[in-house]
């Protein structure tokens, strides 16, 4: 049975909520695409700008951005061709490794991917109109979904160190420039980079066994 199937719907509270968020996720694509259309963008290239610029920099790669985009290499790569002619991205080499190629963004990067920050207001907006306890309920029922699509491979999940299991904040008191710890990387952490999007993050609360 197919969850598009009204009937199917009708007595099944599964695929009714699985259609409502297929709904959701139009409207999101179209919000995107509004905001892209703006300052002749498309949608995957707002949401490439906008990886670039909450990302850990060592997850700017091409890959890093395959996997964000949930598309191959290739079209990552065709992606960044476009942000790179329209002046909103550079390429560099990796200073560890330089067969591998780190993407940045300019300073019109910078200012377009702000001028593009708030493509979901208006859903943050709706959202906010729950109560505590719905917002509560919500975000549990969304972190399922979200961990169970990325279990099965079709999203790549990123988190900031401050939600994360393997964050170990001050632990080197007595060094001021890098005082926090990451135990995956097993390295300390700068506070600047705690607070952008790693992909190897667990969430506090959502170990993987």
């Amino acid at each position: 049975m197919s969850s598009f199937d009204p009937q199917h719907r009708q007595n099944n509270v599964a695929g009714h909520a699985t259609v409502t968020l297929y709904r959701i996720s139009q409207a999101i694509a179209l919000l995107l695409r509004d905001k892209g259309q703006k300052y002749g963008l498309s949608p995957t290239q707002v949401q490439a700008l906008l990886f670039l610029a909450y990302a850990r920099p060592n997850a700017c790669t091409i890959g890093g951005l395959a996997d964000r985009l949930g598309c191959t290499s290739a079209t990552a790569s065709g992606v960044a061709d476009a942000l790179e002619r329209k002046g909103l991205v550079i390429r560099e080499p990796w200073p560890q490794n330089r067969r591998t190629i780190m993407l940045s963004l300019t300073a019109n990067g910078v200012a377009m991917a702000a001028m593009v920050d708030d493509g979901l207001e208006e859903l943050e907006t709706v959202v906010r109109e729950l109560s505590e306890a719905e917002l509560a309920a919500l975000l549990r029922a969304a972190r399922h979904i979200e961990w169970g699509l990325a279990e099965q491979g079709w999203i790549k999940v990123y988190e900031s160190c401050w939600k994360c299991h393997m964050f170990r904040p001050d632990e080197h008191p007595n060094d001021p420039l890098r005082p926090h710890h990451c135990a995956f990387m097993d390295a300390p952490l700068q506070e600047a980079d705690t607070y952008t999007e790693c992909s190897y993050a667990v969430p506090l609360g959502e170990l993987v066994q």
